[in-house]
């Protein structure tokens, strides 16, 4: 998998290329999250696109286990794109989204230069 990594202030951010397989299942976030350690930085910037549907249907619980995991290793990950159309439906995704975005470890961020001035202005 293709790999960016940008310096946001003092953080890294591994950003994801729009184009590639559905990050579907825990495993696949895991793996992410031990290529960020390893490249040394402390966010993933994932295309909210490149997401399965479980990670937005909050039953399924897959979104609260990554969350609980980046925040055991103080990683964050940022949601990158429109995901208007899904909070539309639920509202306890649009309460969530609303609350990650006031918290440290997960944000839904419209593009990578919101992410970039959010945090450069930590």
């Amino acid at each position: 998998m293709t790999f960016r990594v940008m310096a946001c202030g003092s953080h890294g951010v591994l950003a994801l290329p729009a184009e590639g397989p559905v990050l579907g299942a825990e495993a696949d976030l895991l793996d992410l999250m031990g290529e960020a350690m390893g490249r040394g930085s402390t966010w993933i910037a994932a295309p909210a696109e490149r997401l399965g549907p479980d990670f937005f249907r909050l039953e399924t619980r897959l979104a609260g286990t990554i969350a609980q995991k980046l925040v055991n290793y103080r990683l964050g990950l940022a949601v990158v794109g429109d995901v208007s159309a899904l909070t539309a439906k639920s509202r306890a995704l649009r309460d969530w989204v609303y609350e990650s975005n006031r918290g440290r470890h997960v944000w839904f961020m419209p593009d990578l230069e919101a992410l970039a001035a959010r945090l450069s202005a930590l």
